[in-house]
């Protein structure tokens, strides 16, 4: 798979592991985050990551910040992006088997490496389970997104 990695300086000092467990896992790896401490804005690097999957340059992001929340509320806000918090086991696959996510949004400040690479196996590991149920709510996200769209748009 071709992951989108992106961090904020929050979330460098998880980077490199994450890429690592990806690169170890046979995954390619594109890099949207810096490589150093000085303070970034999670919105600017959110949408450049989140921008490779929509793209289709890649498959997948996954998103390093501080606590993982401010990724995913931008990640959240990017028509086409369904990104969920990455923070145990269970919610990554889950976000992805019932949710479809494209991306994942982990807190460095929150989980160390051990954790790290348990969320990421189970995130990347995981399918959509297409079954009517699941494709159906995956529509309603859909249209939330495009309600909300055109709504905004008549009202500028």
């Amino acid at each position: 798979m071709r992951i989108a990695l992106g961090n904020d300086h929050a979330g460098l000092p998880l980077k490199e592991h994450v890429r690592q467990v990806l690169l170890r896992l046979g995954h390619e790896v594109a890099d949207f985050g810096p490589d150093t401490d000085t303070p970034v804005d999670f919105p600017d690097i959110t949408f450049a990551t989140c921008d490779a999957v929509r793209s289709g340059e890649a498959d997948r992001a996954v998103l390093v910040c501080g606590t993982g929340a401010g990724a995913l509320m931008a990640a959240n806000k990017i028509a086409g992006i369904r990104c969920g918090l990455g923070h145990d086991v269970y919610s990554a696959h889950q976000a992805v088997e019932h949710d479809d996510a494209n991306a994942l949004a982990m807190g460095a400040w929150l989980i160390g490496p051990a954790m790290a690479t348990e969320v990421l196996e189970s995130f990347l590991g995981a399918t959509f389970d297409d079954d009517a149920d699941t494709v159906r709510r995956v529509a309603k996200l859909r249209d939330l997104e495009l309600r909300s769209a055109r709504e905004l748009a008549e009202h500028i």
